[in-house]
């Protein structure tokens, strides 16, 4: 009897879980019912990622192609060259000196001098009428210098060029940059509207399939209400299916777009060299994608969460 009691003091007292340890059990548990339950239809749920991934990765790959266009743009300087062609009587001594003088404006960047001769060995390589223009006997070219701006103010730099008494006449193309500007503004808007369609659009799948798994267990869920469970237990793997639903479709959006510049990487770098650039698409990297993926896991959990809360108060039985 001694030691049987002697045992009984020696066994340690089973202690119960703690609180924090008890939430995290549970929503691991949540965690894992939620993968099973999606894994165990597998047709819907690859519907389901599929109809968000698409929809997600359309104006990302807008967004992508408009933030390459705004790259691209900027880094074609000929785009923002300033032609001078001086007066014919200026020399090439006088077009160095104007050009050393301009080169210390604050508003330049740059300053290149092509002379008349350069000017024409350039025109006769690509037009092909070498005999034509050596039938000429004089060199009719003006001597040309290229200004590269400094800072956004363009229009401004050329006013001031076509003020020079030297310059016969200032090419700018500011009409088409201007042109430009505003048809790239208008597509980031249009990108931005189109993101918060097809946003609301995902959102409405994700809802729309978690009702349908509701819907399902209206049975298991009343029985559970009537046993005092909470609304919280109750949602909990329906938030994580949404949270599964909008990791798939983030992996998916980022896989097309990854493809999509796969696809268009040759061809592109065939059209930019064409114009004389190196310009290389740009994708999204590391920090980028890890964004998209905590912003579909959102809109998951968040359209879970939309349509849990009011089909919980629908299921929730009444009091007599």
């Amino acid at each position: 009897m001694r030691t049987g009691k002697a045992n009984a003091k020696a066994a340690p007292a089973a202690r119960a879980p703690s609180r924090p340890r008890v939430w995290l059990d549970q929503h691991l548990h949540s965690l894992a019912f939620s993968l099973g339950r999606a894994a165990r239809k597998p047709w819907a749920t690859l519907l389901t990622v599929a109809v968000m991934g698409l929809a997600l990765a359309l104006p990302l790959g807008l967004s992508i192609v408009m933030d390459n266009l705004h790259h691209f743009t900027g880094s074609v300087q000929q785009s923002r060259e300033i032609g001078v062609f001086l007066k014919m009587d200026v020399d090439a001594r006088a077009a160095a000196e104007l050009a050393r003088s301009l080169g210390a404006r604050a508003d330049v960047a740059a300053v290149e001098v092509r002379t008349p001769e350069q000017a024409l060995d350039e025109f006769r390589d690509g037009s092909g009428l070498g005999e034509a223009i050596d039938a000429l006997g004089q060199n009719p070219l003006p001597t040309l210098l290229v200004v590269a701006p400094r800072g956004d103010d363009d229009a401004g730099l050329a006013r001031a060029l076509a003020a020079l008494p030297q310059a016969d006449l200032v090419q700018h193309d500011a009409v088409w940059r201007r042109r430009l500007d505003a048809w790239l503004g208008f597509g980031q808007r249009a990108v931005q509207v189109l993101s918060v369609l097809l946003g609301l659009g995902a959102l409405l799948v994700v809802g729309n399939t978690v009702r349908l798994d509701i819907q399902s267990r209206r049975e298991e869920i009343g029985v559970l209400q009537l046993l005092g469970a909470s609304d919280g237990f109750i949602r909990r793997p329906f938030l994580y299916l949404g949270v599964w639903y909008g990791l798939g479709a983030g992996l998916l959006a980022l896989g097309l777009i990854a493809a999509a510049g796969l696809a268009l990487r040759e061809p592109l770098a065939a059209l930019s060299a064409s114009y004389g650039s190196q310009f290389a698409l740009k994708g999204l990297d590391a920090l980028h994608s890890g964004m998209v993926l905590v912003g579909t896991i959102l809109l998951g959990w968040l359209g879970a969460w939309a349509v849990t809360g009011h089909f919980l108060r629908q299921t929730r039985p009444t009091e007599t």
